[in-house]
């Protein structure tokens, strides 16, 4: 009895691992129709008969994106909200531009696996494991050379070049989600209270102040 009871335990969580993430479609194809008033766990599907060679397509990768802002990077999305043919199919792209110097600053995908692709330039790439560790991994990358960072841990790229550098990543969500750490800390709306982030970062309410004012 007790053998069978590990058996169904381990089947039990087996399944639950196999269904933690996005489910495997149940149709060819779930175009998304934001329009819908259908609330479901992504995008209601639009009638099939409807569906179109430029519901599946996207176009411009090959263009560099504008790097002139303050972090010297652009990403350029290729997620359900720019394919919609990718509704329940757990895939999206996003090509990354940065400027000499130029950062993808820590950030979070809530709901995807991300592999990084170098394609021109130099990156020094890295991420950070969960507490109590919270060990830094980290890698320079040359052309060609890739690197995943797992889901839900907070990661970074930087140029460690004096040209333009260029990579493209794969995430494993339609619609992965991103939660830049300084934004969301900072830049919270209503704003978190500044004596509960001074005591967070050990700093002083006027240095909270400051950083808010810059998100």
């Amino acid at each position: 009895m007790a053998k069978q009871i590990l058996v169904l335990s381990l089947v039990a969580i087996t399944f639950a691992l196999a269904f933690a993430f996005e489910p495997s479609p149940l149709q060819d194809f779930c175009v998304a129709d934001p329009a819908s008033s259908a609330r479901v766990n992504g995008f209601a599907c639009m009638d099939s008969k409807l569906a179109q060679a430029n519901h599946f397509s996207f176009s411009g990768l090959h263009l560099p994106g504008n790097t002139s802002n303050p972090l010297g990077s652009r990403v350029t999305p290729v997620s359900v909200a720019q394919i919609p043919g990718l509704n329940t199919l757990g895939i999206s792209l996003a090509r990354i531009d940065y400027a000499p110097w130029g950062v993808i600053p820590p950030h979070v995908h809530p709901r995807a696996t991300e592999i990084l692709t170098v394609l021109e330039g130099s990156l020094v790439v890295g991420f950070v494991t969960s507490n109590p560790d919270n060990k830094l991994i980290t890698k320079v990358l040359q052309k060609g050379d890739a690197f995943v960072f797992p889901i839900g841990l907070v990661h970074f790229q930087r140029n460690v070049g004096y040209g333009n550098a260029v990579s493209m990543s794969a995430l494993s969500s339609q619609n992965p989600g991103v939660i830049t750490i300084a934004n969301a800390v900072f830049g919270s709306n209503p704003s978190i209270a500044d004596d509960i982030l001074a005591k967070a970062f050990q700093v002083d309410k006027s240095i909270v102040g400051q950083l808010q004012e810059q998100f």
